[in-house]
């Protein structure tokens, strides 16, 4: 079974949130959906769990009770404590008695939590909150698994231990679909889909995107087009076009997802001033 949201545009009032996107993803994979804010991650995974109204296009995906969701907030509910969270979501799917116990017992080990079951969850670090609202997107054992940012603003550790169970459940056979802003977690995606102001700049594999490529990327103390330049740690890399080429005292390097993306995004925004 694939699920797939076909040429999808969304309207807030006059906002074009999203404008003809499209993705497809398979039981098995992970699919990793890349943009900045505003870029139109968030409303596209609404669109494919039945939460965002499209003014255009069309969804393939299972009924609401065969989608695990988790929203870009927490994701639980900080009054009610580890073990409280479980249990009621697991009553929402009809999880019961030692079923319920066995499947709580197993997600809670797997996220690292099984010693903090009887605490509040407004009492967890961030990290330990985001881990509780994926079992609990888990706890049903979906055949789609939907995640808005998992893993952003929580600490190394945490990022490890959820990419593990994002792993995990698309190796159980979960199509699992993702919003990120960290790049190096798209990298280890199945496919890409990455997005800005709406619009789709570039999908498929890593390999994919990484070979759409068209230009040069070099490395500079001192950048000599600032428009086409972005920092990089102590150092800038600056794009050039194919046509121009990189100066001969320019050192080039081979472009990562990182340089793809940025140069893809600033083509965007300069693409009235290219076609003049």
């Amino acid at each position: 079974m694939t699920y797939a949201v076909r040429c999808a545009s969304v309207r807030f009032g006059d906002t074009l949130a999203l404008d003809n996107v499209s993705l497809q993803v398979e039981p098995g994979a992970v699919l990793a959906v890349v943009g900045g804010d505003g870029a139109g991650k968030t409303t596209l995974l609404r669109a494919l769990v039945g939460q965002a109204q499209l003014a255009t296009g069309e969804v393939d995906a299972p009924p609401a009770e065969a989608i695990g969701y988790m929203p870009a907030t927490a994701g639980s509910w900080s009054s009610l404590s580890v073990a409280q969270n479980m249990d009621f979501v697991g009553g929402i799917y009809g999880l019961s008695g030692n079923a319920l116990t066995s499947r709580r017992d197993e997600l809670l080990d797997r996220a690292s939590l099984g010693s903090s079951i009887d605490q509040l969850a407004s009492a967890l670090s961030g990290g330990m909150r985001r881990k509780l609202g994926f079992s609990l997107a888990m706890l049903h054992d979906p055949p789609l698994l939907v995640l808005d940012e998992p893993s952003t603003g929580i600490d190394p550790v945490s990022r490890i231990d959820l990419w593990r169970m994002v792993s995990e459940a698309a190796a159980a056979g979960a199509a699992v679909v993702m919003s990120t802003t960290y790049l190096d977690e798209a990298e280890r995606a199945a496919h890409l889909l990455v997005l800005d102001g709406g619009r789709t700049l570039a999908s498929g594999t890593l390999a994919d995107v990484l070979d759409s490529f068209d230009g040069a990327i070099s490395t500079t103390a001192r950048p000599r087009r600032r428009a086409w330049a972005w920092r990089r740690g102590r150092e800038y890399h600056e794009y050039w076009p194919t046509t121009a080429g990189v100066p001969i005292d320019a050192a080039a390097v081979t472009p990562d997802l990182e340089d793809v993306v940025v140069t893809l995004s600033m083509l965007k925004r300069h693409e009235s001033e290219l076609a003049s």
